[in-house]
């Protein structure tokens, strides 16, 4: 067993889920860290059962990807923290040669902070939701910005960039990323399958509550990090609020600026829908997907709307889970 990484594995109610993430990463390394936020199944009895340490959250202070993860860290504290963290969510299977390739491709650079791979979907053609999954956590290896939760980081990274914020609820593990890189680190995508990844995405509520949270984090990291997102954040701000807003406006004053705004709409359409054939999505699904990114923006400004609410009342950045 490999005594240089840790594994922290974070979950909430994952069912048998949890069970494939436990019984895929259980006799690679010496140090396995659970963290569970409060499930009412039996992941805790499960994960005991499996030898790993076990960490159960404090269900008085809300729940956050984030706060998970650190709880993980600090758990490996008193011990000492091993060189490599691999951090790995509990709907998540860590592929068997993952750590063994991602282990010398940080050290052979150490100014690598971050190293990544290809997280796929198990059922991608279970649901149009878990396709579109797919084909978003599919992006080029190379050099990158920011990656998903499931990364190997050297343990000096993560402590020069403070760790995980607990109060960020979605794209905790973006900002995070950025952190690293203010740190002085580089991030890397190395063109291996890291993980296998069960979205379970069968409803449009689903989706919707999941594009919901994708918004409140791209507003809670534009007011830590200033022009980070910036773009995303335009395009919710356009085709969510001001264009819906304008034909509303074209309703009782003139059609034809209802006409003008649906062009608007069928262009972005075309375009999402141009983009999606050429990075090899069929047809069939790259027409309805390409209607999901479009409608996205709706329930992004539901979240974007969700987070100024929360920060304006002074409330608790609570997590929106959506399965």
């Amino acid at each position: 067993m490999n005594a240089a990484i840790a594994i922290i594995l974070i979950g909430r109610n994952e069912g048998d889920r949890l069970k494939r993430a436990l019984d895929s990463v259980v006799g690679l390394v010496d140090q396995i860290v659970y963290v569970d936020s409060g499930s009412t199944d039996d992941s805790v009895s499960y994960a005991q059962s499996k030898g790993v340490q076990v960490v159960e959250l404090d269900m008085s202070v809300p729940f956050t990807a984030a706060r998970a993860r650190n709880a993980g860290v600090d758990a490996l504290r008193d011990e000492g923290l091993p060189e490599f963290l691999q951090f790995i969510d509990g709907d998540c299977a860590l592929m068997r040669d993952w750590l063994s390739i991602a282990l010398s491709v940080m050290r052979a650079d150490t100014g690598l902070g971050v190293v990544t791979g290809w997280r796929r979907e198990i059922h991608p053609d279970a649901s149009i939701y878990n396709a579109m999954c797919d084909h978003e956590w599919y992006r080029p290896a190379g050099p990158i910005v920011a990656c998903g939760g499931d990364m190997l980081v050297r343990s000096e990274a993560f402590e020069a960039a403070g760790g995980f914020n607990p109060d960020v609820i979605a794209a905790e593990d973006d900002e995070f990323c950025l952190r690293v890189r203010m740190a002085g680190y580089r991030l890397m995508r190395i063109p291996r399958d890291m993980t296998a990844h069960d979205a379970d995405m069968h409803r449009f509520s689903q989706w919707w509550k999941r594009s919901v949270r994708n918004g409140h984090g791209f507003a809670q990291l534009g007011a830590l990090h200033g022009s980070h997102l910036s773009r995303e954040r335009a395009r919710v701000y356009v085709f969510g609020l001001m264009l819906p807003a304008v034909a509303l406006a074209g309703l009782v004053t003139n059609t034809w600026v209802l006409v003008g705004v649906l062009a608007l709409y069928a262009g972005s359409y075309a375009s999402a829908l141009r983009g999606l054939l050429r990075d090899g999505i069929a047809p069939g699904v790259a027409w309805r997907f390409a209607g999901f990114l479009t409608l996205s923006k709706i329930p992004n400004l539901v979240g974007m709307a969700t987070f100024a609410l929360r920060r304006l009342r002074g409330r608790s950045m609570q997590i929106i889970e959506y399965k």
